[in-house]
């Protein structure tokens, strides 16, 4: 039987991201997000519902979050659901908390807000920032690290890009 563990999940940051290292020396931080669902019911009333998402980022990603990210900034997740078990120490009681293992992570809006143009994504792995910068269509081409002016005047890659030529002659996917 196959199955099949991915989450995408765009929300505001509840708090500010604090990293932590491993005694291995991996970064790690916890990232709550909140996630707002508008609804109308039958009778014409509009509501709103929001979830709180605990969400786990290894690695870089960890250490771009801990440095970008703050609270209320607007932010897009791609992961997979992990449920976390333990006894409490207390009760004895077994306890159990599904959390989101975050597998890639987008910026979304500039650094002074949380409102605005999508940002730049934020590879699962390798050494490289600046490789992954710009790589996709509606993100900004410039890393992190650059000022929000250059980042507004950079501008997509376009059709035409080498790239993405690159992409279609590797492209060996059957469908």
């Amino acid at each position: 039987m196959s199955s099949y563990n991915k989450v995408l999940l765009m929300g505001n940051l509840t708090r500010d991201p604090e990293v932590r290292y491993t005694p291995k020396g991996n970064a790690v931080t916890d990232l709550g997000l909140a996630v707002n669902r508008a609804y109308t019911l039958d009778s014409g009333e509009k509501r709103e519902e929001v979830t709180f998402v605990d969400i786990t980022v290894w690695g870089r990603q960890a250490e771009l979050a801990g440095q970008y990210l703050h609270k209320g900034r607007s932010v897009f997740i791609e992961g997979r659901l992990q449920l976390d078990s333990w006894e409490d120490k207390n009760t004895g009681e077994k306890r159990n908390k599904l959390r989101v293992v975050c597998e890639n992570m987008r910026f979304i809006g500039s650094r002074g807000d949380s409102q605005g143009r999508e940002g730049a994504p934020i590879p699962a792995g390798g050494d490289s920032e600046a490789s992954s910068y710009g790589s996709g269509p509606g993100t900004a081409a410039a890393a992190p690290s650059a000022s929000a002016a250059d980042a507004e005047s950079a501008s997509p890659p376009s059709e035409t890009d080498s790239t993405a030529s690159e992409l279609d002659e590797e492209d060996d996917i059957p469908f």
